[in-house]
């Protein structure tokens, strides 16, 4: 007999602000601390939820070594005071890392065998490189560059947006024009206060040095926004900049996704638990849906997954009033748009990564 899947749902949800990786705010905090941070914060917006209530956490990271490595969940979890009993368990698919969290979570709950999750995700981008302190790439992958993109290489990612500018015939003036769209939505959200009650502000500690008493200062400030909106962006700025992975390219540093610190916390609970706490349900989780396509155009994704998840749904597109898509290049957020007919004024409406971050 086959077992009807169970509800689950979202009773809590919490960032840190987002900081720019080598020179914010979060340069010095460790991802594991900033995990940690997340975590607290997501129980104190389930009151009647006990810690001893979490059967695991799960925590995406791009890539999980040095400082959020040796399985981060699981330490994450321990700093953050949960009882030893609860379990952690790192995935990584790179960008969606998070995201594959959540879904991961959503179906231990929704197949029967947790009642209370936390799914998670952390990275510092300031502390452990993009490719990591060692990468070691198989030689086969060089036979055929179109692939590199399968280690997550940023060179290989920066070429696959300006492929999929040539491809979708996307130009240089549509993606800097989209990059200001995305600071100018971030500024009025951040100035309406629309983050405000996602955002958990951390102490940062910074320490400086006399060179000439040697005496070593530290300051203490407590870091509530996100750092990498810029006010003051323009198109002639950004018309300004150079291309970054191809000479005659059209992809700068200006409309791709920042380099970024941070990390968010959600809890996920069964009908059963939402009731046996009195928990009141921000959302509900309904599908999830993720695609492959050919390395060299990594970045049109969102064309095969997003229907996907619909059909999972039972849901059309024109039912949605808000996607949040990844804006790790204006090509590849642009082409994804164009080729679903995906209305603008509901794609990312208070900004996404090119301004906000993308850690």
């Amino acid at each position: 007999m086959t077992k009807q899947l169970q509800d689950a749902y979202i009773v809590a949800a919490t960032r840190t602000p987002i900081g720019r990786s080598h020179r914010g705010y979060f340069r010095n905090t460790r991802p594991d601390d900033l995990l940690a941070t997340a975590i607290r914060a997501a129980l104190v917006q389930a009151p009647g939820l006990a810690p001893a209530a979490i059967e695991d956490v799960v925590c995406g990271c791009a890539i999980p070594e040095a400082q959020q490595g040796l399985n981060v969940a699981r330490i994450g979890a321990v700093l953050a005071g949960l009882p030893k009993n609860v379990g952690g368990i790192t995935v990584n698919r790179f960008c969606a890392s998070g995201l594959s969290a959540i879904q991961i979570a959503a179906d231990r709950i929704r197949v029967g065998e947790a009642d209370v999750m936390i799914a998670a995700g952390t990275e510092s981008m300031s502390m452990v490189p993009m490719m990591g302190n060692s990468p070691s790439l198989s030689p086969a992958i060089f036979s055929n560059p179109d692939d590199l993109e399968s280690y997550g290489i940023a060179y290989g990612m920066g070429l696959t947006a300006e492929k999929v500018a040539q491809q979708w015939k996307v130009t240089r003036e549509a993606q800097d024009a989209f990059a200001l769209q995305s600071h100018q939505r971030a500024v009025i959200a951040m100035k309406n206060g629309e983050f405000a009650s996602e955002i958990t502000p951390v102490e940062v500690t910074e320490r400086s040095v006399n060179l000439e008493t040697a005496e070593v200062s530290t300051r203490t400030r407590t870091v509530s926004l996100d750092e990498g909106a810029r006010p003051d962006t323009t198109l002639e700025g950004l018309g300004k900049l150079r291309t970054v992975f191809a000479a005659r390219g059209s992809v700068t540093a200006g409309n791709s996704s920042q380099t970024s610190d941070g990390a968010g916390a959600l809890i996920l609970v069964s009908e059963a638990a939402l009731k046996r706490y009195n928990l009141t349900p921000l959302a509900r989780f309904v599908s999830y849906a993720s695609r492959g396509v050919p390395p060299h155009i990594m970045g049109i994704g969102p064309v095969e997954a997003i229907p996907a998840a619909l059909k999972y749904a039972g849901l059309q597109q024109d039912d949605i009033d808000w996607f949040e898509l990844n804006e790790a290049f204006a090509a590849q957020s642009l082409a994804v748009m164009n080729t679903l007919g995906l209305d603008p004024a509901k794609v990312n409406p208070m900004g996404g990564a090119i301004a906000l971050g993308h850690p």
